[in-house]
């Protein structure tokens, strides 16, 4: 807390505000008392500058290109740890020790299947159904098969048997909605595989083609889960944390969740990268074309998968992910004329003036498609992989809005009113 404080001036008086410093030093006006005080309220839209919350979780400098989950440093816990660490460390706040990560294993089996009358759902969504909305839909219902949720001791303390619960089941949701979309047989989940593992063979398994692990597809899809497993207080994580905070449990708040990362501005970005660099491939890789139509103030055009809401740098996750990319296609032996595509067109955007002036790098979007790509996952499950990576961070803001007093209160955000204040009633015959 610092000693520091604002002053507002508004009509001739002078309103002190306290300003509180975080643990990196960013400070923010405390205007938790204008409204009492002043009779004012601040108009912020996209909520750019507005902070909702103290938070513990993930520490993001997007000057900087700085992103740590409880303070570790994202390329060290990428490089170094399995999805699960991750998860266990964010709910935990501290990362697993042998016995520990053991145990959550253990949870991740325990847990995995889903109640068989859950599977008689999958029948009756129809044959293009989204699988986001299939995964919206099944954990929202969760919540009616496992009720004993409502009795856990401690549901905001870190690894409940709800949040290992909806872990597991998740991946399995995921894996039965692709299956449903492809029109496969179930796979069901094996006690012997990793969470990772597990979830591509239940994917790509078929009874006429059993499907074989590959390590360095396991490790590549690892890798993406980790780094999208949580990213401060964006649209979806908000999201969790304003319908939690009406007092709604667990699994309601995380299919909310779901349906906000959904839309194209946030979990469906990847997919639009994926088709603008196929629309360049498929013009004869006309790179000027669309630098051009990009730069075009009156256009629709936007090049999908550069800039970012917070980062002014490159994404750190996007320096990870280019890397990877070439490790896994390398691994692979891939020669895939996209990555071609993307490696062109972030060289010939780093190198305009036009594009660096307005701060468009490379997001955690531009690259992590043409690795799920390599790994055999269609585009309309990029957004489902996606939501796998970031529950651990939803769960984690949950918990932490309901613990902090200040934070669970029930949000309501004020408005500006702008439309007619006042007129008469008219009846129906005078209109």
């Amino acid at each position: 807390m610092s000693d520091r404080n604002a002053q507002l001036m508004v009509d001739g008086n002078v309103y002190t505000l306290p300003v509180i410093e975080s643990t990196t030093g960013e400070r923010a006006i405390d205007i938790r008392s204008l409204l009492r005080e002043t009779g004012l309220i601040t108009l912020d839209s996209g909520f750019m500058n507005t902070g909702s919350c103290q938070s513990q979780i993930t520490y993001l400098d997007g000057e900087q290109g700085i992103l740590r989950y409880r303070g570790y440093d994202i390329a060290d816990l990428a490089a170094r740890c399995q999805f699960i660490e991750v998860a266990y460390l964010l709910l935990n706040g501290e990362l697993p020790n042998a016995e520990e990560l053991l145990q959550f294993r253990n949870d991740m089996t325990r847990y995995a299947l889903l109640h068989e009358d859950m599977i008689h759902f999958f029948d009756h969504f129809p044959p293009n159904a989204s699988p986001m909305s299939i995964l919206s839909t099944m954990v929202g219902t969760l919540h009616d098969f496992y009720p004993e949720m409502d009795l856990d001791e401690d549901p905001y303390g870190g690894i409940t048997t709800t949040t290992a619960r909806l872990l597991s089941k998740i991946r399995t949701i995921a894996a039965f909605s692709y299956k449903k979309n492809m029109g496969q047989p179930l796979v069901y989940p094996r006690a012997d595989l990793s969470y990772c593992a597990n979830f591509l063979h239940m994917i790509f398994d078929r009874p006429n083609i059993p499907y074989e692990i590959d390590p360095v597809m396991v490790s590549a899809l690892n890798k993406l889960l980790i780094l999208h497993a949580d990213h401060e207080q964006n649209c979806s994580t908000s999201t969790v944390r304003l319908v939690g905070s009406s007092g709604v449990r667990l699994y309601p708040s995380i299919s909310a969740g779901i349906s906000a990362l959904w839309g194209p501005l946030h979990g469906g970005a990847n997919a639009a990268v994926m088709r603008m660099l196929e629309k360049i491939e498929a013009d004869g890789r006309n790179y000027d074309k669309y630098l051009e139509m990009a730069k075009d103030p009156e256009g629709s055009f936007r090049l999908s998968g550069f800039g970012h809401r917070v980062y002014k740098t490159y994404d750190p996750r996007a320096a990870i992910i280019k890397q990877a990319c070439h490790d896994v296609l390398g691994s692979l032996k891939i020669a895939d004329p996209l990555l071609e595509v993307a490696l062109e067109l972030e060289a010939r955007v780093s190198g305009d003036d036009y594009f660096r002036e307005r701060n468009l790098y490379p997001n955690v979007d531009f690259y992590s498609g043409i690795i799920y790509r390599a790994i055999g996952i269609p585009t309309n499950m990029f957004t489902v992989m996606f939501a796998l990576g970031r529950l651990p961070g939803w769960i984690a803001h949950w918990q932490e809005m309901n613990l902090d007093k200040d934070s669970s209160r029930i949000g309501r955000p004020r408005q500006v009113y702008t439309g007619i204040v006042s007129r008469p009633f008219t009846e129906l015959e005078e209109r």
